[in-house]
């Protein structure tokens, strides 16, 4: 049995992640593979653990450093125990949100060191990527209109230049790696599920 593909979906908060995820699995399990859907921060207990504790709105300020370094002691659980074996065993891989998400709002958001996000990257992935990263994008405006009746964990709390520097951190990195594959978000979604649809039907062929 041959290496499984490593699909990953990025976007903000309010792009419809969860419901498009649900539909790259169906896609995937309908052109005949095993397929494992996933999240990060998390994907194993412990690293919902650690999810908790990075989305925990709390009055003790949490400094970039810890944050970029929590993101990564998930991510290392993740890869090693869930991702990997996965891949390894022939099975498809699915998960809402990796590393592009770090150099976005830690990078970008947060204005982190690209370069100390890299020697991470390095060190918990070993040369890990996703065959192919989907980012659905919208708006800041209209993302904040999806997500305003929530009740908004750390992140979702941030100001609208944070995540209009995340957003922008994303377009970088999709002009910049071919893998990263950007869907418009902002459109009806039979629409946005339409053009997922082809992207992927795309893929499958390609990889077959």
């Amino acid at each position: 049995m041959g290496q499984g593909k490593f699909i990953t979906l990025e976007g903000t908060e309010g792009v419809g992640k969860t419901t498009n995820l649900e539909l790259i699995r169906d896609e995937v399990a309908g052109a005949g593979h095993s397929v494992v859907t996933t999240r990060e921060p998390g994907g194993t207990p412990l690293a919902e653990e650690i999810r908790e504790l990075l989305l925990a709105v709390r009055e003790e300020p949490v400094s970039e450093t810890t944050e970029l370094l929590l993101m990564f002691a998930a991510r290392a659980q993740h890869v090693a125990t869930v991702i990997r074996p996965a891949l390894e065993a022939g099975q498809w891989v699915v998960c809402d949100r990796f590393t592009d998400a770090t150099y976005a709002y830690q990078g970008g958001g947060r204005g982190l060191d690209a370069e100390v996000i890299h020697t991470l990257e390095n060190i918990v992935q070993c040369g890990l990527q996703p065959d192919l990263t989907i980012f659905l994008d919208v708006s800041v405006e209209t993302a904040a209109r999806r997500i305003a009746e929530r009740n908004h964990d750390r992140f979702e709390r941030e100001q609208v230049a944070f995540f209009e520097r995340v957003r922008t951190a994303y377009l970088e990195r999709a002009a910049n790696h071919p893998r990263i594959r950007v869907v418009d978000a902002s459109v009806e979604l039979d629409q946005v599920q339409g053009n997922l649809r082809e992207l992927l039907a795309q893929f499958l062929s390609e990889s077959s």
